[in-house]
């Protein structure tokens, strides 16, 4: 059964996240090890490993990355572990300036409102590479949104690092 079926959802990246919140907690009622307390080892043991499986399914599906790369696995793609490289050399310039300008925040003469316009771009940047995930995940171009997913973990990563910068200021 894969996640899709186990929380009663078409499989799809679109998702009603608000089902598959209620269906969370349903599931998590139904199978927590509290239930089972007075069960045997066995029911114990398998309780302990669906309340697993459900906590997996969830983290997965409720991230529209998490959900990308999910179905690209029930497609014959995967990404986890994997070495590929992107070989798009704009987004890889693209990157480096990013990351430049990353480095360079805290010389800025402004290091928040440089920060905020960072953060504008990356969100920027986040969206129209959601928007061409979303159309190639319909389509069944498999590989091309495997390398839109791959784009999207290196702005994922920055968006990460710059939070920590922030933080790392407001100390």
């Amino acid at each position: 059964m894969n996640y899709f079926e186990l929380f009663a959802l078409p499989q799809g990246f679109e998702l009603d996240t608000t089902a598959l919140a209620t269906r969370y907690r349903d599931l998590q009622r139904a199978v927590h090890p509290d239930n089972f307390a007075a069960g045997s080892d066995r029911e114990r043991l398998m309780a302990v490993q669906k309340t697993a499986e459900v906590n997996d399914a969830y983290q997965t599906l409720k991230s529209p990355l998490g959900r990308a790369e999910y179905l690209l696995r029930l497609n014959g793609v995967e990404l986890r572990g994997e070495t590929t490289t992107i070989k798009d050399p704009l987004f890889l310039m693209q990157q480096i300036e990013l990351r430049e300008a990353l480095e360079e925040l805290a010389d800025a003469a402004d290091p928040f409102e440089a920060a905020m316009a960072l953060e504008q771009q990356f969100s920027e940047l986040k969206q129209q590479m959601m928007t061409s995930l979303k159309a190639e995940l319909v389509d069944a171009q498999w590989l091309q949104a495997a390398d839109s997913v791959r784009k999207l973990k290196f702005i994922d990563k920055l968006e990460q690092e710059l939070a920590l910068q922030e933080e790392q200021w407001q100390l």
